[in-house]
């Protein structure tokens, strides 16, 4: 992402999504779950590397200025904040592609999960939005 967004709307042919994602990606305080990057510093970023409940739940406490903590396409970090109780809700696209193969969302997670359905939006290019929120 960092090598992509806060580019994305700078260039010629950049679409009206790209120029807005940038922007609010150049302000929005980014938490980077990742073994391989701690100690690597990047603007506007905290990288988490370990004691992952307890430093999630250090910036829940901090009040995060109110803000919601979203996660972006990663499976297996959602599967580590799955394991810990740390998920309090599920934004789910639902896209209109049968792909066969790739990293299942829930896969290996045996406990159940309890959800009420919060919302949905559907999308012109076919796109369907669920938003849980964890009963």
């Amino acid at each position: 992402m960092e090598n992509y967004w806060p580019t994305a709307g700078d260039k010629p042919n950049a679409t009206r999504h790209d120029i807005d994602h940038s922007k609010w990606y150049s302000k929005v305080h980014k938490v980077v779950l990742s073994k391989t990057m701690n100690g690597a510093v990047l603007p506007n970023t905290t990288i988490i590397s370990d004691n992952l409940s307890s430093r999630i739940n250090e910036i829940k406490r901090s009040g995060n200025g109110g803000k919601d903590i979203l996660l972006f396409g990663s499976p297996s970090a959602t599967h580590s904040l799955m394991q810990l109780n740390l998920i309090d809700g599920y934004w789910l696209f639902v896209n209109p592609i049968i792909l066969g193969h790739g990293i299942p969302l829930f896969e290996g997670f045996k406990d159940k999960i309890k959800l009420s359905l919060l919302n949905t939006r559907p999308f012109s290019c076919g796109v369907t939005e669920l938003n849980y929120i964890v009963a």
